[in-house]
């Protein structure tokens, strides 16, 4: 079977104006991708949100949809702009600018996975990366884009939960509210992706089930934030990091005996994180 570009879990009925998506959950890799790779099946899985989509799907539960990449992230990122492409990776693409992402290996079509461990021998052809961009990304915000005009439509504003993973190393210097490490992170690109009320109370659902939190430290959101957060047009984007340790062995990628009890944890934020887009909750509130 091809690699999907996306899976989409829809719930039995919609009622919350709340769409969850895990753009680097991916895990589909095609097998040409793995014989042309120079790394073995563990290194190039070091850049994926292992076990996110697990993590997260009981979102149409609580009815929200949850929108899952099929390709994983060595693959295509779905978490940068279509126009990200490295010219160190794509034979005939010239350096446009100055993008810190693209530089270090991070584009549309990754040049490297985790500790800058390049993926390829050598260079990849346009057309093959235009390939990658038409079968796989533009169907997986199409379809992105798709479910947030739906949820607008029907409750007047939508709230994209961007769901990811975090190394625990990337944490060594971040600090919660609190003082301590945090163990999830909120993105709202500090303040222009989401309305402030909204992320209060998404800070305080994760707070009062135990998790330390910080905001946009050390991550603010990438592409999917920057570009689907549009408060103005009642659009609003949050980005959640979680820290893999809690749940992950990070150096074999399997879960660890945690798992089941946190994402049993995690079943009762979804189901707030949920309510939040709820139509009564929102009339309420004016």
């Amino acid at each position: 079977m091809p690699t999907r570009a996306y899976i989409l879990d829809r719930p039995k009925e919609l009622s919350s104006a709340v769409v969850f998506a895990s753009p680097h959950s991916g895990n589909d890799y095609p097998d040409w991708f793995i014989r042309r790779t120079i790394l073995t099946m563990r290194g190039i899985r070091s850049s994926e949100d292992a076990f996110v989509d697990r993590l997260f799907d009981a979102a149409p539960q609580f009815g929200a949809p949850f929108l899952k990449a099929g390709a994983p992230r060595a693959f295509v990122d779905y978490n940068r702009s279509a126009d990200e492409l490295d010219p160190a990776l794509i034979a005939g693409v010239k350096w446009v600018g100055n993008n810190p992402r693209v530089a270090s290996g991070l584009g549309v079509i990754p040049r490297v996975v985790s500790n800058a461990r390049p993926i390829y021998r050598g260079k990849l052809r346009v057309d093959e990366a235009e390939s990658r961009l038409n079968n796989y990304w533009h169907p997986y915000h199409k379809a992105l884009q798709s479910l947030l005009d739906e949820s607008r439509a029907a409750f007047g504003r939508a709230i994209l939960m961007d769901c990811h993973s975090m190394p625990r190393e990337a944490l060594e210097n971040a600090r919660s509210t609190g003082g301590r490490r945090p163990e999830i992170v909120l993105g709202d690109r500090f303040g222009a992706s989401a309305e402030p009320d909204i992320v209060d109370e998404v800070e305080a659902i994760f707070q009062n089930a135990g998790f330390e939190v910080s905001r946009n430290a050390p991550f603010a959101g990438a592409y999917v934030t920057q570009h689907y957060g549009r408060p103005s047009r009642r659009q609003h984007a949050i980005q959640i990091e979680i820290d893999r340790s809690l749940y992950m062995d990070e150096t074999r990628i399997v879960p660890n005996a945690h798992f089941s009890d946190f994402r049993r944890r995690l079943q009762s934020v979804i189901a707030q994180l949920a309510d939040v887009g709820r139509p009564a909750r929102r009339l309420a509130a004016e």
